[in-house]
């Protein structure tokens, strides 16, 4: 969890240097830094046990400057550059820059102009309809600004599931350890899988209650401790997440981890039926009601069974339908991260990536793909340093020389092409030509009206040039907003001219959502799901997108990247 934190710290300076001016080298240096620490595989507290600041110099894209500041984090706990620069700004000018559209520059022209220095202030000031006056604001930048202060209030308080599963893997793990454990496992919407997580329920089966909540509360992830009683307790992570855990017995573990899975809709729906064959259902088994005889409690399995319903998997239990499928015994093979032959969005050093094409290429294949897609931007994302036609041509030559000397793993040469506002696309067709595989992408223009954004991305599919259809709606969860568009009518486009759509895993996007991959499933059309990864510990992030696929019924049949590569060059033959 300490990666994560100094990730988080490191992308907090590069914030504040950018609102104070600073170097845009600089400032790219510390975002950098948090892209590659945030999902670095391995721990940088042992890293720098073992070989100290050179063994942290070794991470690419790690200096010598922010390896000294990841070592005073590891001695103290605390990064005091960071505290140097929030002295020279107000407390809450960071909170700004989680407003849709409102950047470092906005950030401080809104304070020095009007003396905006957090949220509420920002509020008050759009209300009142002050920043339409400033220099390169407007009465739609003012909207647009108003409509993003409703969205971050909805979600605040709740974490990416990027954060929440490693914590709760990590949490779950300790207390295994623990030979008084018998059982543990955590609960709640976090086992459902959902995007983002309010809390983390943990369920542990003990004999010894009261020394399984000691331990706990004792655990060094904890700033805090909310309550602590004989069977449960409730802690705040350094990081603000709330953990409470339960402490049961083991014949009753299948109904209380059943009953704290949820979702409500879901059990009530259970509830229901338990009634109608003469039974109650409640967090401590299924009981007769006659004689009161408990009949199954120890396992979920059991309770499904007992009341006549195939097993449900936690990712499913939305009351979505999938209660009735259970009761035909018609349950969907659904996905599995083992399901998935290879990646086919990422981008390497030649554009924005951190690493090289051989080091994504040996990452890869360390995980057992057959495959991968090198798709760096195109031209139009100059911040991105999108890649020239010549560029790219000189690329796909490249990878075409490493194919011919590898076994058992083909590498597609692609690119993530810009879909610009009327739906045409970068590069010549000669250049789309060459490819092997091609995803379109909307990057810039985001406040069209949803006629025009369907428009622009349905002429996009309608090109013929493009594979995929990369992060469909645009959203950063918790940061952005989908952009105004008809999912339905693209995805009906996409059936038509055989185009798959991205499912991103990457936790902040999880785009395509949950909801509208069961809809492409049910319209037939291929989901490809992606890491977009820029590090080597981003094509990790894979596992977050096969839990939305799964929250969206998805099968190996519904995934392009199932494929073998052999069928997948086929279906790319095909299209072409």
């Amino acid at each position: 969890m300490e990666n994560t934190e100094i990730g988080e710290i490191f992308y907090e300076i590069g914030e504040l240097l950018e609102v104070l001016g600073e170097n845009k080298f600089k400032v790219r240096a510390y975002y950098k830094g948090a892209e590659v620490i945030s999902s670095y595989p391995y721990d940088l507290r042992d890293i720098y046990n073992k070989d100290g600041v050179n063994g942290l110099l070794e991470i690419k894209g790690i200096g010598k400057g922010l390896a000294e500041k990841i070592e005073e984090h590891v001695k103290t706990g605390n990064i005091q550059y960071i505290n140097e620069l929030k002295k020279k700004l107000p407390p809450g000018i960071l909170e700004l820059l989680r407003v849709q559209s409102v950047g470092p520059k906005k950030a401080k022209l809104f304070y020095e102009k009007l003396g905006i220095k957090d949220l509420s202030s920002l509020e008050k000031a759009a209300n009142e309809n002050k920043l339409r006056e400033l220099p390169g604001m407007g009465e739609k930048s003012e909207k647009s600004i108003i409509r993003s202060l409703v969205f971050l209030k909805k979600d605040k308080g709740r974490i990416l599931l990027g954060a929440a599963l490693p914590l709760g893997e990590l949490l779950v793990a300790s207390l295994s350890r623990m030979k008084e454990v018998s059982k543990v496992e955590y609960a709640g919407s976090l086992r459902r899988g959902k995007e983002t997580i309010g809390d983390i329920d943990i369920l542990a089966a003990s004999k010894k209650p009261e020394e399984v909540i000691k331990y706990f509360c004792g655990l060094s992830e904890f700033a805090s401790i909310l309550s602590k009683g004989p069977t449960k307790a409730a802690a705040v992570t350094k990081n603000g997440v709330q953990v409470d855990l339960r402490v049961i017995e083991l014949s009753t573990f299948g109904a209380a981890l059943n009953y704290f899975t949820g979702s409500k809709d879901h059990n009530i729906k259970l509830r229901e039926i338990a009634i109608k064959k003469g039974l109650k259902l409640s967090e401590y088994g299924l009981t007769r009601e006659k004689d009161k005889k408990n009949i199954a409690s120890e396992t979920e399995e059991s309770i499904y069974k007992t009341l006549g319903l195939s097993y449900i998997p936690p990712e499913l239990r939305e009351d979505r339908g999938e209660i009735e499928l259970a009761a035909k015994q018609k349950m969907p093979e659904l996905l599995r991260l083992s399901d998935i032959k290879g990646d086919l969005h990422m981008h390497t050093d030649a554009s924005d990536g951190v690493e090289t094409l051989e080091d994504m290429i040996k990452a890869a294949r360390s995980k057992g793909y057959e495959y991968i897609a090198v798709t760096d931007h195109s031209e139009s994302l100059k911040v991105a340093n999108g890649l020239s036609g010549k560029r790219l041509l000189a690329r796909v030559k490249e990878i075409s020389k490493i194919n011919s000397k590898l076994k058992g793993f083909r590498i597609l040469a692609g690119s993530e092409v810009d879909i610009k506002p009327d739906g045409t696309l970068d590069y010549d067709p000669e250049v789309h030509e060459s490819l092997d595989y091609a995803i379109g992408s909307v990057h810039t223009n985001f406040g069209m009206s949803r006629e025009e954004m369907t428009k622009r991305v349905i002429n996009a599919i309608k090109s013929g040039k493009i594979t995929t259809l990369g992060h469909p709606s645009g959203r950063v969860i918790g940061q952005r907003e989908a952009y105004a568009i008809d999912l339905i009518e693209v995805i009906k486009a996409a059936k038509d001219y055989n185009v798959a759509i991205e499912l991103s895993a990457h936790p902040m996007r999880l785009d395509l959502t949950d909801i509208y991959c069961k809809v492409a499933k049910e319209k037939g059309v291929k989901i490809a799901i992606s890491t977009d990864a820029h590090t080597l510990g981003e094509l990790d992030m894979m596992k977050y997108g096969v839990i939305t696929a799964r929250r969206g019924w998805l099968e190996k049949k519904n995934v392009l990247n199932c494929l073998a590569v052999k069928d997948l060059i086929e279906f790319l033959k095909k299209r072409k």
